[in-house]
């Protein structure tokens, strides 16, 4: 096995063991870049020098016996709204081509502190201002999208071109490209990791948080992250436990909701039966099913678009007027019909936010999860605009890969993805698991003991296809 091949908590095992080194990790998956991401464009910016001096570091560190813990000498992807000092956020937008970020985001000095290797940006949609981030391949299909807005980091992740990664999630961000590419994704409560130095979206809605090759990978990132910022209005008080959930596999007396409305409507038969079958496998580790009726669906797409269009307007406002032309069609034409909302659609989305919280917090006495499919189908064909289902119903991309996840951010509950299985066509398909807020720790132990009824993952065999993705990314040389 190569080192890049490794999850995070194997990889830390080895090298508080000595029996891997912080180098060999990151020139391994540096190598594992160089032979991929041609092929992937996971990456905007790959911080070659940066990375090998930092991992130099960590190796003195560890023959010091200086550990920082679970991520020291780690590689790490960082989606690229996340401000690292002295290196671009582009948010792969033109209109950030001249920025440089002149601190640290709060997630990125956690990451340092704990010891982590930045690797390298990844790549976006423009602004997470969409669910495919279209420059970037799905990691098992090379005509298939990579999901968004997060699609670089879990494209790396599951590729092997980062050992973990950190995304950012408005509306499923981090668990729809996690789930289309076979990995885990974190939404963690809302303002339980801080924002701060991260390029917004939408704020009452956005979540930074991480995408990993296992649950306990995840959990290891958290417990790094979690903690009060009061540079984050939004940020809580309470500081974060440790959240590793440990082998423990057994789930007696766990309640399991499974959804009987919104959640199985217009879903892909082959997503269905696998986050079926994953549901019998957690009633044969011990939990009991328990059938709920979810609230309020009819005001959820008017909810979340109510409260993200005209937010991610009103921070854009100044560069749409000043160069509206350096912004992609798509995200621009969504930019500009924020600016035409009412105010008092926003209000009323506000209020529906307020009454959708508090009929989940009730839902949310009956059960400690619930469990459902993270997205209704699996990663469509690039260029694909619209699904069609059976009954005829037609739907837009974005539309249908938003739907599943959004109420997690309407309501601010953690909610998990983790991958169940394959389609006929050999990809990935994710099941989420929501919580209660600050339930983190019981949705982490849900996802372990499912996950140690599965075979051990290992990076995606990247496809090669003649004339695609052929770009190489940024190289970095200088910087902190």
């Amino acid at each position: 096995m190569q080192p890049y091949e490794l999850s995070l908590a194997e990889a830390a095992d080895a090298i508080r063991a000595r029996t891997l080194s912080p180098v060999e990790l990151v020139d391994s998956v540096l190598d594992r870049i160089e032979k991929v991401d041609p092929h992937l464009e996971a990456y905007v910016t790959v911080t070659v020098e940066q990375a090998r001096r930092a991992a130099r570091t960590a190796e003195r560190q560890v023959a010091a016996g200086r550990l920082h813990g679970p991520l020291h000498g780690v590689p790490v992807g960082l989606k690229d709204l996340i401000d690292v000092a002295g290196t671009a956020t582009t948010a792969s937008s033109r209109v950030r081509a001249d920025h440089r970020a002149q601190t640290d985001s709060t997630v990125a000095a956690r990451l340092t502190a704990s010891g982590a290797v930045l690797i390298g940006k990844t790549h976006t949609h423009e602004f997470a201002y969409g669910l495919t981030t279209p420059q970037t391949t799905n990691a098992w299909h090379p005509d298939r999208v990579a999901g968004g807005s997060s699609g670089g980091s879990a494209v790396a992740v599951a590729a092997g071109a980062a050992t973990f990664a950190l995304g950012t999630d408005t509306g499923g961000s981090i668990r729809v490209p996690s789930a289309l590419n076979g990995v885990v994704g974190l939404k963690p409560t809302y303002g339980l990791v801080s924002r701060h130095g991260v390029t917004s979206l939408s704020w009452s809605l956005d979540h930074v948080g991480p995408i990993t090759r296992t649950v306990e990978d995840a959990a290891l990132v958290l417990t790094a992250l979690a903690g009060h910022d009061p540079r984050d209005p939004a940020s809580l008080a309470a500081p974060g436990p440790a959240y590793r959930p440990g082998g423990a596999t057994e789930l007696s007396g766990l309640r399991i909701g499974v959804p009987r409305n919104y959640y199985f409507d217009h879903v892909a038969p082959d997503v269905e039966s696998a986050v079926r079958r994953a549901m019998g496998e957690l009633e044969r580790l011990g939990a009991r099913l328990v059938e709920v009726e979810i609230p309020m669906t009819r005001y959820i797409q008017a909810t979340q678009w109510g409260l993200m269009v005209p937010e991610a307007s009103a921070y854009h406002e100044r560069t749409l007027r000043t160069v509206p032309e350096l912004y992609q069609a798509d995200v621009r034409v969504l930019l500009e019909a924020g600016e035409l909302m009412p105010a008092g659609d926003y209000l009323r989305a506000q209020r529906s936010r307020t009454l959708m919280q508090q009929a989940w917090s009730r839902l949310l006495e009956e059960v400690d999860v619930i469990a459902a499919p993270t997205v209704p189908a699996t990663a469509v064909k690039a260029g694909d605009e619209t699904i069609t289902w059976p009954d005829g119903t037609v739907e837009g991309v974005s539309d249908a890969y938003v739907r599943l996840s959004a109420p997690a951010n309407i309501t601010g509950v953690p909610s998990l993805s983790v991958p169940v299985g394959r389609s006929t066509a050999g990809l990935p398909i994710g099941m989420q698991l929501l919580g209660r807020p600050f339930g983190e720790p019981v949705l982490l132990r849900v996802g372990h003991a499912y996950e140690q009824t599965r075979p051990a993952r290992r990076p995606a065999t990247v496809p090669r296809t003649e004339g695609l993705g052929q770009r190489v990314p940024t190289v970095t040389r200088t910087g902190t």
